[in-house]
């Protein structure tokens, strides 16, 4: 059995160097849908992309990676089950705001990926549970603006580095 002065201590500045060398690694994103597949590696690429507009079907691509049903993405997205059957039929795009929601979404589940490192499990965990950096809700129930999805990813950050999230 190890004594308290044989256990190795936690080393903050090697954690902090692990994850800046991950991040710098990062090469951008990237979102497939059945018509094709949209890339970003910057934030000017990424307005290009919210621009001209994702396609519905990205809605079913967030839906997996969250591991939530189609109809409660739909929630978040405020648009009626009708309504995205029949833009999705007609192969309409999505407006700017929600596909920049989409956009922002694809980024911080790859990054609550890496954070967990690579254990989806663990982070689909994480997301469902009360969180209290996040006054208590649940990561996911902050998906639906900007805001929450950025203080998700400031709770990943916080966790990333070895603070309490």
């Amino acid at each position: 059995m190890k004594t308290h002065s044989q256990t190795a201590k936690f080393d903050t500045k090697k954690s902090i160097r692990r994850a800046r060398a991950t991040r710098k690694k990062r090469s951008g994103w990237v979102i497939s849908v059945p018509n094709g597949e949209y890339a970003w590696s910057n934030k000017i690429e990424r307005v290009g992309i919210i621009r001209r507009g994702l396609p519905y079907e990205s809605i079913e691509v967030i839906s997996k990676r969250t591991n939530l049903p189609v109809r409660e993405v739909l929630t978040i997205f405020g648009v009626p089950q009708t309504t995205y059957n029949k833009k999705k039929r007609e192969k309409e795009l999505l407006s700017g705001r929600d596909s920049e929601v989409v956009l922002l979404l694809v980024e911080l589940l790859d990054f609550g990926s890496e954070v967990f490192n690579n254990e989806s499990e663990k982070f689909q965990r994480w997301l469902k549970k009360p969180n209290v950096s996040l006054g208590g809700v649940k990561p996911e129930s902050l998906f639906d603006s900007v805001t929450g999805i950025q203080e998700v990813k400031n709770a990943l950050n916080r966790l990333e580095y070895g603070n309490m999230a």
